[in-house]
């Protein structure tokens, strides 16, 4: 239970690493480039993960992927894309408190794709961790609102806060997708195709969006080095989450990213000089309770044979079964070794 929530812990602090980043990126420097910082991360995904598919043999070769599932993977990484955009835009119309309270809404996103998709179920405890978890969040964004740390012009609020639900949708779709294809492919392969779709969708993106905002970047030593620490947090992000995935849930994962705010705004307080509340820790407290409870008990899967049918028959096509089918008794032929009987003994399953 402590292994799971040290780990989500984790990609909370990377997260603050990205966030921190972003915020002197484009407050200190005016370098407002969401599509050519995705770009970045794409580009390492694709020559650490990508080409070791392009190197391997036989069918985990990254042309034979390609020849199965080109489709799925283009559309995956389109969401991907288009979800970290969305989320990044939405601070040019809204407030920040309306952001963090949003963004919560993959929590259900993924709650409901991971019931109907990944039969996955839940218990009454884990129910009482997530409201326990979106309460921390509640507190926060009421500090937030005391202390008046408001960021965004909230010109266009309305517009911010759709930005945020469309970014927080996608997110829960990638999610589960990628939780999916971990459990019954492998996380190199997500890797691969992810970094692989997502720089030839953003490369495009960025060509057609975003060409005028780098030519305004001022270039120095100090913007390549921010540039450069957000790529790194980026790729540690996108590489180690899949194993926290594995190993936990997509919806863990989730709520353990609720405390990435909080890290930002622990940090902010002796870079940015923010006002603290006492607020914060209870809210920091209260998640991590909440997390303890949704840790605290396993989740399952429901009994049904047509779930990952796939992963159980990887070598053959997939057959969907009908839903009232019989299943056949499998009969298995043992030998005793000196038998004075002709015929062998039949054991029926």
């Amino acid at each position: 239970m402590f292994i799971s929530v040290a780990l989500g812990q984790v990609l909370s602090l990377l997260i603050c690493g990205i966030s921190l980043t972003s915020k002197y990126l484009s407050e200190d420097f005016h370098a407002n480039t969401p599509v050519f910082q995705s770009f970045l991360n794409y580009i390492l995904l694709f020559l650490v993960y990508t080409t070791t598919l392009a190197v391997r043999q036989g069918e985990e070769n990254l042309l034979a992927i390609l020849r199965r599932r080109w489709w799925k993977y283009m559309i995956l990484g389109l969401i991907d894309l288009e979800a970290n955009y969305l989320v990044v835009k939405a601070y040019q119309y809204t407030t920040l408190t309306s952001i963090q309270l949003l963004d919560c809404f993959v929590i259900p996103v993924v709650i409901l794709l991971s019931w109907f998709f990944l039969l996955i179920r839940y218990k009454a405890v884990h129910f009482i961790g997530i409201v326990v978890c979106i309460l921390g969040m509640g507190c926060m964004a009421g500090a937030d609102v005391l202390v008046g740390r408001h960021q965004g012009a909230g010109e266009n609020k309305l517009v911010g806060d759709l930005l945020v639900l469309g970014g927080a949708t996608l997110y829960g779709i990638s999610n589960v997708w990628e939780e999916y294809i971990i459990r019954t492919l492998s996380r190199v392969e997500f890797l691969g195709m992810i970094g692989l779709f997502g720089a030839f969708f953003s490369g495009i993106q960025l060509a057609i969006m975003e060409h005028k905002e780098l030519l305004k970047v001022p270039w120095d030593w100090q913007i390549g080095l921010l540039y450069v620490g957000f790529s790194a947090c980026m790729f540690g992000l996108y590489s180690f989450m899949p194993v926290v995935i594995k190993k936990t849930s997509a919806t863990s994962v989730n709520l353990s990213l609720l405390t990435a705010d909080l890290y930002s705004l622990f940090c902010g307080l002796f870079l940015f000089h923010y006002k603290f509340s006492g607020l914060y820790l209870l809210s920091f407290f209260t998640i991590l309770i909440g997390l303890v409870l949704y840790s605290s008990t396993s989740t399952y899967i429901a009994q049904d044979p047509r779930v990952y049918k796939q992963f159980r028959n990887p070598s053959g096509p997939a057959v969907d079964l009908p839903a009232a089918a019989q299943v056949e008794p499998s009969v298995t032929y043992t030998s005793l070794g000196q038998e004075t009987e002709d015929e062998p003994h039949v054991r029926v399953a």
